[in-house]
């Protein structure tokens, strides 16, 4: 027997998963309520629909926004990796869910790391799902020490690091609580960096404050004659090391500091946490290539109900659209 509910505020859902969903029942980041709350104070129009399952078993919560037409997974570009949670959580409790989302026309979720779970419940429960690959995420097992990892990089990047260490004499600080000079410091190289503005410094601080509290927080940052220059911003927990942002400024990229403080921050993390994993979050940019050993994909699974008349034509438009692509190929 699954009992099914479904939340329109993230006030109600914390109510009926009463711990549930907190970092000490959640060992994964984007599967707590405090993340989701952070997504939706993020300043966009987020609608949440939330959809618990719960059994003998334990409960399984899928965190939505509303759009036109369906839903959408509560996610942001901060969020790399996204599915259910919960605890226990078995097929029977996704095909539940699924049967308790049938007024919606359509649903979208990514990025996923392991979508064949939540496809095939979607599909028994009468729905029309669509798998396609969304990006990358690099990650590395790691050894026990630094120097073995180090030496299984490629040459060309232990060299770089090593020459351009001497000319740029980089000051570097890591911070393992938040530091608000730090802050400001990192800030300032994002805004001198190559990538503009970012997205919402609310969301990142709050992150940063939050995590820096819970002790997962490792901030790092490089100085060249006082100045700010480089900056990545890590956490580490439950065995996993995770580089969420980093940056460094358009001035001082002849001298490599990026990757200067990058190899100081692997040294200390695997030093000093010693995490199985790092992972470098989602993208396909080769120079994570340098400091990885494995890719996987993360996929966008799309969903349509065809119990819906709201879902007909782009469902059509999907179905015709793979029956080109595989004429194209023959």
């Amino acid at each position: 027997m699954v009992d099914v509910k479904l939340f329109d505020t993230l006030d109600a859902v914390a109510a009926d998963a009463d711990g549930a969903l907190d970092r000490a029942k959640q060992p994964g980041l984007y599967n707590r309520l405090e993340w989701y709350r952070r997504t939706v104070k993020d300043g966009n129009p987020h609608a949440p629909l939330v959809a618990r399952a719960r059994n003998a078993k334990g409960s399984a919560w899928l965190f939505l926004d509303r759009k036109p037409g369906g839903a959408q997974a509560l996610a942001s570009w901060y969020t790399l990796d996204f599915g259910l949670s919960g605890e226990g959580e078995t097929e029977a409790s996704t095909e539940a869910l699924a049967r308790n989302l049938k007024h919606l026309a359509r649903i979208e979720l990514s990025p996923v790391g392991d979508p064949e779970p939540i496809a095939r419940a979607f599909r028994n429960a009468g729905w029309k799902v669509f798998v396609e690959p969304k990006t990358e995420n690099w990650f590395h097992r790691m050894p026990n020490d630094f120097e073995t990892y180090w030496a299984s990089r490629p040459s060309r990047l232990r060299n770089t690091v090593k020459r351009k260490a001497k000319k740029a004499n980089l000051d570097i600080r890591i911070h393992r609580t938040f530091d608000e000079a730090a802050w400001d410091d990192y800030r300032t190289i994002y805004a001198q960096s190559w990538k503009g503005e970012e997205g919402s410094w609310p969301f990142m601080r709050d992150f940063a404050e939050t995590e820096g509290k819970a002790g997962t927080l490792r901030l790092g940052v490089g100085y060249i004659d006082g100045e700010p220059v480089a900056a990545q911003l890590w956490t580490v927990e439950n065995g996993q090391a995770t580089i969420h942002k980093l940056a460094y400024t358009e001035a001082s990229k002849k001298l490599s500091p990026g990757s200067i403080l990058g190899e100081a921050m692997f040294r200390h993390v695997i030093e000093q946490d010693a995490p199985a994993i790092i992972d470098y979050g989602t993208g396909s940019e080769p120079y994570k290539a340098d400091w990885m050993d494995e890719v996987r994909t993360l996929y966008r699974i799309e969903m349509f109900n065809p119990r819906r008349p709201g879902a007909w034509f782009a469902l059509a438009k999907r179905l015709i659209s793979g029956l080109v692509r595989r004429g194209a190929q023959g």
